[in-house]
């Protein structure tokens, strides 16, 4: 568990995080979301001491993190940042590698951690491992980039929006994977993006800052149906709310009886994804894996009170 307390950070007259107190339970990912400026990215870099707050503490686990030696807490907080930040010099593996070695893990931990994560990541070990970074793709370098953060078993993940240099095709396979991994690892994560599309689809807590404060914390559903503030309401936007409250509920649970032609739907697909898939399909229903069916009226009917809700 993550705890901010009254977290103050001030540059010569100016205070860019102003009295922040929040809190991540083990195993969720918050989200802190916000225009440039907003103070989130500072925010983050308390928490591992790569900025030093002017005030506040942060508690992890209970652990006052201003007790620990600088370089001995980054060493057990995993960090990815835009742009994977890849040694160009060291191979995939000697990149992932890089914490455990400094942790003084064997050879032998050395590789069967990497291929462990190679393997999470669905990159084959014997394929990637000697590669060099300039020799993958994006969306591999930013995989690669959050393996070598996860290298060590961190407890907390730290990531400063990792995915914003990819493009949306792979943005999107990209969220989906650290989602499902974090899941599988029951790593604590806390994001930082600019997306409010991103925070809802990553996040079971968000919050949103601006001006160096934190304006509103909680799960996505709050945030979209009920914002604190002006500001708030115009990050989250009208158009876009009733679609985006319809991808925090999956495909699961409203499941009918009845057959369908065509590709099946995953059931955990939200239902964001299945009206998408019905309008570009042109179908009126959908086979859902493991038997069953989503109907596009069954999807209009949700998205008529969640529309509402947004208003």
């Amino acid at each position: 568990m993550i705890e901010i307390q009254n977290l103050t950070r001030i540059y010569g007259t100016t205070a860019v995080v102003k009295d922040v107190s929040l809190t991540v339970e083990t195993g969720q990912i918050a989200a802190l979301v916000g225009t440039s400026g907003s103070g989130k990215t500072t925010l983050l870099r308390m928490i591992n001491r790569l900025v030093e707050p002017s005030a506040g503490r942060v508690l992890i686990d209970g652990k006052d993190t201003a007790e620990i030696e600088p370089h001995l807490l980054r060493r057990q907080i995993g960090y990815a940042i835009q742009g994977h930040g890849l040694f160009p010099h060291r191979t995939v593996a000697q990149n992932i590698s890089t914490v455990p070695r400094l942790l003084g893990w064997t050879q032998d931990q050395h590789r069967a951690r990497v291929d462990e994560l190679l393997e999470l990541f669905q990159m084959e070990p014997a394929d990637f491992r000697d590669r060099m970074p300039h020799e993958l793709s994006g969306g591999q370098q930013q995989r690669v980039g959050v393996a070598r953060a996860l290298a060590a078993r961190p407890d907390l993940l730290l990531m400063d929006e990792p995915f914003g240099a990819l493009d949306p095709v792979i943005r999107a396979k990209a969220q989906q994977d650290l989602r499902d991994i974090q899941r599988q690892l029951g790593t604590t994560l806390i994001i930082v993006t600019h997306d409010m599309e991103e925070a809802v689809t990553l996040g079971d807590r968000i919050a949103v800052m601006d001006k160096g404060e934190l304006l509103q914390y909680g799960p996505p559903s709050e945030i979209l149906t009920t914002p604190a503030t002006s500001f708030v309401s115009d990050l989250i936007g009208t158009g876009d709310r009733p679609f985006r409250l319809l991808s925090l509920t999956p495909v699961a649970e409203i499941i009918a009886e009845g057959q369908a032609e065509g590709a099946e739907i995953p059931r955990e697909a939200s239902l964001r994804d299945a009206l998408a898939e019905c309008l570009w399909s042109g179908r009126d229903r959908l086979p859902v894996e493991g038997g069953g069916i989503v109907t596009l009226d069954s999807l209009r009917a949700q998205a008529a009170p969640t529309a509402r809700a947004a208003e």
